[in-house]
């Protein structure tokens, strides 16, 4: 009996939903919209969960990894969030989010995208 326990364990922690509680997000517009050269835009992120953007950051990261603070609203579907982008130029950027879970977990992704010119 004494060798199940770590197995037990194991599936224990697999079940108990431990890894179910951060906030990931599962689907953003920058996979299918590229983000316009000059003009302010929106991006769409899409969450696993519902979020606390009164408790969360989001970063614009830039050359020389400048980070800016954007704002998040909340989107039309739970765990939507819209983040407001300022005009960019051509280069390259990511969104730096610290992003806290409905049931308090906090969750950090970072998310690359580039801005180009299009001909």
């Amino acid at each position: 009996m004494k060798s199940l326990r770590p197995i037990l364990f194991a599936a224990l922690l697999a079940s108990s939903g431990a890894g179910f509680g951060h906030a990931v997000v599962t689907h953003h517009s920058l996979k299918l919209k590229p983000v316009p050269v000059n003009q302010a835009s929106q991006v769409e992120l899409n969450f696993n969960s519902q979020v606390e953007l009164d408790l969360s950051e989001v970063f614009l990261v830039s050359a020389g990894d400048v980070m800016t603070p954007i704002n998040a609203l909340p989107g039309g579907k739970p765990g939507q969030v819209m983040l407001e982008l300022p005009a960019l130029a051509p280069g390259e950027y990511a969104i730096k989010l610290k992003i806290f879970a409905a049931d308090g977990h906090l969750s950090e992704d970072l998310l690359r995208f580039f801005v180009k010119e299009t001909h």
